[in-house]
C-alpha cells in the first residue's frame, strides 16, 4: 500500500479527535485509503502549530479540517 493521504493530528483524551477517528477510519474503508495519526503531544512544534485547532487533518500534504471532519468534504477530497 502507498503511503497514506490522510494524516491527523492529535493529541490523547481529545473528544474532538475521537469523532474525527472515527469519521476518517470509516471513509478510509469504504474508499481503501490508509491514514497516519500524529501526537502533537511531546512535539512543541506541532503543538506551537496546531495546539488550539486539534484535531487537524490534512489531505495530500495539505490541510483539510480542523476541530471537525466533514465526511462528504473528505470523500469528496479523496475522489476529485
Amino acid at each position: 500500500m502507498s503511503d497514506p493521504r490522510i494524516t491527523l493530528y492529535s493529541r490523547p483524551g481529545c473528544h474532538l479527535c475521537d469523532d474525527a477517528r472515527l469519521v476518517i477510519e470509516r471513509v478510509c474503508a469504504d474508499l481503501g485509503e490508509a491514514y497516519a495519526e500524529v501526537s502533537i503531544d511531546g512535539d512543541p512544534a506541532l503543538q506551537e502549530r496546531f495546539g488550539e485547532e486539534i484535531p487537524v487533518t490534512f489531505v495530500d500534504g495539505r490541510q483539510h479540517d480542523f476541530w471537525r471532519v466533514d465526511e462528504q468534504r473528505l470523500r469528496a477530497a479523496l475522489t476529485g
